[in-house]
This record gives C-alpha cells, sequence and structure tokens, in this order.
C-alpha cells in the first residue's frame, strides 16, 4: 500500500497528462512558455484574487514574497515551531529573525492567543502555517496585524491549498498566500513547483519581477532577485491535474471524515476540524502516546506511516538559537506523538478499513 498513490492518480489523468506535456515538447519553450500564463490565470481563479505568480518551489514563494516586503536583517517574523524547516529558513537566508509562537493543541495551527504578546518593533510579518490542510485563524491575524500598524500576513499554505475558511480560499485571505506543488501536496506536479497569491499590484509585481533575477525587463535588473521560474512542464502537468482537483478535494473531505468516524472509538487524537472551514488533509495525521511501537506493528502489517514532525524548529540545530531558553509546550508535545495515516484521493474504502484494522489491532497489542 502506497503512502500516497501518484501512480493511482497518473493512471486517472494519463490521457490529459500526456497530451499536455507533448504540447510542450511539440512547442519548445520550455521556460515560462505560455502554460505558465495559463496556469497562473486558472489559478488566481480559482483563489479568487487578482495575482497568481508562479514560482519554482513553495519554499521559493515564501522566499519571494519576504523579498517582495524588502525584510531586512534583523526584522523579525512571528511564526509557528511546528512545521517543516523552510518556513523559518527562508527568513533566516534574508537574515531576519523567526519569533516562534506556540500551536493550539487540537489543530496543531498556531495559537493566535499567543501572537499579540510576541509583536516587536522589529515585527516585520506574521507567517501562519495551514498544517495538514486546514486553515488557522486567519481573520483574528489580520485583524491583530492591522491593529498594529499594518503588519505584513503571509499564509503558508503548503499544504491547503484548496481549502476553504468562512466561505474563501486557502491563499487569497492575507497579503500574501504562498503554495508548494510538490508532488504529495493536495495539488501536485512532477517535480518542484509553488505559487504565490496576492490582490496587491506593486507586490504582484515585484514577486515577478524577484523570480526572473529581478528583471523588469529583459538585462534591465531593477532589484535583486533568484532564479525562481516554475517551468513549463510542470505547469502543463498541474495544468491537467485541476481539471479533477474539485473532485479530488471532494474525495478528501470524504476520506478525511471517514476515518474521523471510523476512529472514534481508539485511544487517539484526531485533529479538529474548525465549524468553520473544513481540511483538505495533506495528511491524515493524528496523536499517539505510544508512536512508535505503533508504527512498528503498523509497518509490520504492511501500513505505512510517517512523522509530520518529530522536532520542533526550536529544537533543530540550525534555529536552536532562536529559540534559546524558550519553550513550547503543545509543539514539543505534538512533535512527540503526531503520526499521519495513507492518504490521497485515490486512496480505496477497502485500503483505509485495512489501515485503521491494522492501527486497532496495533493499539490493542
Amino acid at each position: 500500500m502506497p503512502f500516497i498513490d501518484l501512480k493511482a492518480q497518473y493512471a486517472a489523468l494519463k490521457t490529459r497528462i500526456d497530451a499536455r506535456i507533448q504540447q510542450v515538447l511539440d512547442h519548445g519553450q520550455y521556460i515560462m512558455g505560455p502554460e505558465v500564463k495559463e496556469l497562473e490565470v486558472q489559478l488566481a481563479a480559482h483563489v479568487g484574487v487578482k495575482h497568481c505568480i508562479t514560482v519554482s518551489s513553495g519554499t521559493e514563494a515564501l522566499l519571494i514574497a519576504l523579498m517582495a516586503l524588502d525584510l531586512k536583517p534583523g526584522d523579525e517574523v512571528i511564526t509557528t515551531p511546528f512545521t517543516f524547516a523552510a518556513t523559518a529558513e527562508v527568513i533566516v537566508l534574508l537574515g531576519g529573525v523567526p519569533v516562534f509562537v506556540d500551536i493550539e493543541p487540537d489543530t496543531c495551527n498556531i495559537d493566535v492567543r499567543l501572537i499579540e504578546a510576541a509583536i516587536t518593533p522589529r515585527t516585520r510579518a506574521i507567517m501562519p502555517v495551514s498544517l495538514y490542510g486546514q486553515v488557522c485563524d486567519m481573520d483574528e491575524i489580520n485583524v491583530i496585524a492591522a491593529r498594529h500598524g499594518g503588519i505584513a500576513v503571509i499564509e503558508d499554505a503548503a499544504q491547503s491549498f484548496g481549502a476553504s475558511y468562512k466561505g474563501k480560499k486557502s491563499c487569497g485571505l492575507s497579503t500574501f498566500g504562498a503554495t508548494s506543488f510538490f508532488p504529495s501536496k493536495p495539488l501536485g506536479c512532477y517535480g518542484d513547483g509553488g505559487a504565490l497569491f496576492t490582490d496587491d499590484d506593486a507586490l504582484a509585481q515585484a514577486a515577478r519581477e524577484i523570480r526572473v533575477h529581478g528583471q523588469s525587463q529583459r538585462y534591465t535588473h531593477t532589484r535583486l532577485g533568484v532564479g525562481g521560474r516554475m517551468d513549463t512542464l510542470q505547469c502543463a502537468i498541474v495544468l491537467a491535474k485541476l481539471e479533477r482537483f474539485d473532485w479530488e478535494i471532494q474525495r478528501r473531505l470524504e476520506l478525511g471524515a471517514r476515518y474521523q468516524e471510523l476512529l472514534v472509538d481508539l485511544p487517539v487524537q484526531r485533529l479538529a476540524v474548525r465549524a468553520d472551514r473544513n481540511c483538505v488533509w495533506a495528511q491524515f495525521t493524528l496523536s499517539v502516546d505510544t508512536r512508535e511501537s505503533v508504527q512498528q506493528a503498523l509497518q509490520a502489517a504492511g501500513v505505512p506511516t510517517a512523522v509530520h514532525y518529530p522536532k520542533p524548529l526550536h529544537q533543530q540545530p540550525a534555529y536552536a538559537h532562536h529559540g534559546r531558553g524558550q519553550s513550547f509546550p503543545e509543539a514539543e508535545r505534538a512533535a512527540r506523538r503526531v503520526m499521519s495515516l495513507p492518504m490521497s484521493a485515490d486512496l480505496s474504502s477497502a485500503d483505509q478499513d485495512r489501515v485503521c484494522a491494522a492501527l486497532r489491532q496495533a493499539l490493542a497489542g
């Protein structure tokens, strides 16, 4: 049983994907070909914002967003310690300072009640992470940001593209939304890719220039930039996948709800999903006290698992000095207990039953 069944997805979309790839091979515009703009138009419409800027990865999306906001060395960015390293990595690469705030124990998203106390005169941005596919409390975060002089808010939506929040889409809820098209994400390509979303014309223009080495036109470099373009082939693949993306999101919602029901009587902590939003389950993650033994039993039963994430950022060697002397107990507890089960839109009900039966047996043992 695969942890994420990309082969089944490709089999369902093979004709469309192959045709899209062949079109790129035929016209030969592998960098900034017509599929790039086509994808950006469709993604912007899907999210409901004015601008989409495709980039080379989700990490690059976050980096370019901070560069467009002109983050300076010493500027602070408030974020969560319970996330993939890229969230803090881009801050540090620009000389910024990640300021960590603990998470909610039931959603694993940043605890909005703790953000305001972390704001200082050096705070330049707030970067919440919509973890596991559920948008965090963006309205409350935006209110706090506005109250403190219009601090920029960047939603790290690498795992939540397609999710809804109070009738709006993830990535269209703040100054910038940034997502990833890594193959395992809800909308993935066959390599690296990502996108930025904004309604701000000036920030969109800055992001477009930054992704092509700061060029406002060919060989005119008006700002510092990076080589951050998403290549045409990857855009073509995402275009093909968009044709059934709504179905995939609905399937993820159904599978997530079914997992929740099947596990209701087991001694595990299920992720809470707030009533005013949904979760697209980039990973189906639960918490269990005896994680190591449960994982071993599941592996013996042929059921793969993963841990997202085993060590919070303030305990990682590269970022420990940014959290020195601080404790984030909910993040630390989650890191000891979280475990993800197989999840993809093509997961069959039979395989899901098999996963839950194996988990039940592992917990009983």
